[in-house]
């Protein structure tokens, strides 16, 4: 898998192979993809940063597709359930998930300054983690890794 969310790229494909892959999925398990469903997934995959569900309700709101928390909360719970979406933990924020159709580990790189994220993969069973919890005898189920810090056009202009 490679990582895009810091690196220059075609986004017009990025966001329509991210569409036609759940478009597929959501087809192939004969999930229900609403228009409402839809317009979030399109307005998560607009950027590569988090964004909280009121942003997102603003955006729909200003769309006529709906004004109510539940709107919102519901279409990014199914997109989460998914697999389409992730919610970083620590911004109370959702970001579109950059490998819709592969089973993965996510661990999330923001930068704290233009507040990108790249979703890149982890192993947490194979790390340092996943050495002490074999040692205390605990198996992991799930892990959220969420790394701050500068991305290179932050660092760069920091460095100014």
């Amino acid at each position: 898998m490679t990582a895009h969310g810091f690196d220059p790229h075609d986004h017009d494909h990025c966001i329509a192979d991210a569409m036609s892959a759940a478009e597929d999925a959501c087809a192939a398990r004969k999930l229900n993809l609403t228009p409402v469903r839809r317009r979030v997934l399109e307005i998560l995959l607009q950027q590569h940063k988090a964004m909280g569900a009121y942003e997102i309700l603003a955006k729909l709101e200003a769309e006529g597709m709906g004004s109510q928390p539940p709107v919102a909360y519901r279409a990014l719970d199914f997109l989460v359930s998914n697999g389409f979406a992730h919610k970083i933990e620590g911004l109370n924020a959702y970001i579109a998930c950059s490998h819709p159709n592969a089973t993965h580990a996510p661990a999330f790189l923001i930068c704290r300054k233009c507040g990108a994220v790249q979703e890149t993969q982890s192993e947490p069973a194979r790390g340092t983690l996943g050495s002490v919890a074999k040692a205390a005898g605990f198996v992991i189920e799930s892990t959220v890794v969420e790394a701050q810090g500068l991305c290179p056009a932050c660092q760069v202009e920091d460095a100014a």
